[in-house]
């Protein structure tokens, strides 16, 4: 990982996690591979504290500072989604989430330079 990248991991409603901590950077070096301008990510893993439900629902979100103070940001809240009982599974799900916008974004920003060169 470049010295240049900040990274911030955060964990709420649960204690942190070296190995949940290390697939998150495995996580975010595999979104360097696709785009290695990125400046930025933070993530907040987060067991809200549920009732009514026999595992917890993990929450993850990941923001993502991209050159010209462009940010993306991903939540995935699934509620009702069982799967994400697994954080391993969230971060996966969120991590892709993040992929397909960060590709979104890209292709316009191309786009935008490519028309501008003309």
């Amino acid at each position: 990982m470049d010295n240049d990248l900040l990274i911030e991991i955060a964990f709420r409603g649960m204690d942190p996690s070296p190995a949940v901590e290390a697939r998150i950077r495995e996580k975010i070096a595999w979104l360097r591979q696709y785009y290695s301008r990125i400046t930025s990510v933070r993530v907040v893993v987060e067991a809200p504290h549920r009732h009514h439900h026999k595992g917890r629902i993990y929450h993850v979100k990941i923001e993502v500072g991209l050159p010209g103070r462009r940010d993306i940001v991903v939540g995935r809240e699934p509620e009702s989604d069982h799967a994400h009982e697994d954080v391993y599974v969230s971060i996966r799900d969120a991590f892709d989430a993040a992929r397909r916008r960060l590709q979104d974004v890209v292709a316009k920003m191309d786009a935008k330079e490519r028309a501008q060169r003309r």
